[in-house]
């Protein structure tokens, strides 16, 4: 490696860290992390709710088809991760603070997925179209937050930092 990319590399590092402690700093800010305590506690809800109004059909019925099973294990998974995320919420508003445990981390990305594959399960068991067609507009769905939660929370400077110089 020549002293010019040396150089080059140093000052991409050096530019890298810069970003990573101003998106560390955005997401330290207590109002933000309020925000983001009020948005986890309208999801968590929302999945646990739906899962619960989801499932109960399930309850009295049997033999279940494949999807069926698959709703109902699924929310099986979800419902107590999202009830215990629920009460962690509120110990998170009282301290004004989110946790940075990586049990919880995981234990989110497990309760919402496991969620999703519940209620596109159950789709599914009414009809296959409706359960693709929620899978595929899911996908969507996220994609549209968080186009819009770039849009509203960096602005133009920020993202101009992530393109590709010429």
């Amino acid at each position: 490696m020549d002293e010019a990319e040396q150089t080059h590399r140093a000052d991409a590092e050096a530019e890298a860290e810069r970003i990573q402690q101003e998106v560390e700093d955005a997401t330290s800010d207590p109002a933000s992390q309020e925000e983001w305590i009020r948005q986890s506690n309208l999801i968590y809800g929302g999945l646990a709710a739906a899962g619960l109004v989801v499932v109960q059909p399930f309850l009295t019925s049997s033999p279940l088809d494949l999807p069926a099973k698959i709703c109902v294990i699924a929310f099986a998974v979800s419902i107590p991760l999202l009830a215990a995320l629920l009460v962690l919420n509120r110990q998170e508003e009282f301290r004004r603070r989110v946790t940075r445990s990586g049990l919880v981390a995981v234990a989110k990305a497990i309760a919402q997925g496991s969620a999703f594959v519940g209620i596109a399960a159950a789709f599914w068991h009414i009809s296959m179209v409706a359960g693709i067609v929620f899978v595929l507009v899911g996908f969507f769905a996220v994609g549209v937050h968080s186009s819009g939660y770039m849009h509203l929370e960096y602005d133009g400077k920020f993202r101009s930092r992530f393109r590709r110089r010429s």
